[in-house]
């Protein structure tokens, strides 16, 4: 009697495929070997197809791109986000300064939009807009130059029309906590006590409040 003889072929297929012509099961833990003969081909022809890593002014630019869509940036804000990203600081500095260059980066343009804005659209004085600007890491001499749109009779204007806002709010309060409010509003934003506490007794005077001893009693 002829014994039958097991046999596998080096793909990992046995008797199966000789009577059905279908691979047969692939034995626990067989690998593939790749044509060197250094593991699976699939995985070495991967590795090659691996991107280099990419370049770092390349990453910056992309960087900076993407937060100025549709919002302006100071240079300091963007140095900040550059070196959360682990650029390189010579990379940074020389990207930032092309961006400059071309009018990407424009502090000074920034810092007269964000007067203009704040002033206007939520009624901030000097003071507070110059603070907001140096926490952007705007340079003092352009910070002066950018608040420096605004006059004490245009910054007097804005403060009584504040004002007038929050009268009608206070009424039915007493005197001293109308003036506490009002002023402590207008001081919130950045305007002078002088100024503030001289708006709110003329707002309270057109009231028929009166308010003679204001000055000395805040």
């Amino acid at each position: 009697m002829t014994r039958r003889t097991e046999w596998a072929e080096p793909d990992g297929t046995g008797p199966d495929r000789a009577r059905t012509g279908r691979p047969g099961p692939k034995r626990a833990g067989s690998r593939r070997v790749g044509p060197e003969g250094f593991g699976d081909g699939a995985d070495s022809s991967r590795a090659e197809k691996e991107p280099a890593p990419q370049d770092p002014a390349e990453r910056a630019r992309a960087i900076c791109l993407r937060l100025l869509t549709g919002t302006p940036r100071t240079r300091k804000q963007l140095a900040d986000a550059l070196k959360k990203r682990e650029i390189p600081d010579e990379v940074a500095e020389e990207v930032l300064s092309r961006f400059e260059e071309v009018g990407l980066i424009n502090d000074a343009a920034f810092a007269g939009a964000w007067v203009e804005s704040r002033h206007h659209g939520r009624g901030l004085a000097r003071r507070a807009l110059a603070r907001e600007l140096r926490t952007k890491g705007v340079d003092s001499a352009v910070v002066d130059e950018a608040v420096g749109q605004l006059d004490s009779d245009q910054e007097e204007e804005t403060a009584r029309e504040l004002v007038a806002r929050k009268l009608r709010s206070t009424r039915g309060l007493d005197r001293d906590r109308r003036i506490r409010r009002l002023a402590g509003m207008l001081a919130r934003k950045g305007y002078p006590e002088g100024m503030a506490l001289r708006v709110v007794r003329q707002a309270l005077e057109a009231e028929g409040e009166t308010a003679d001893d204001l000055y000395e009693t805040y």
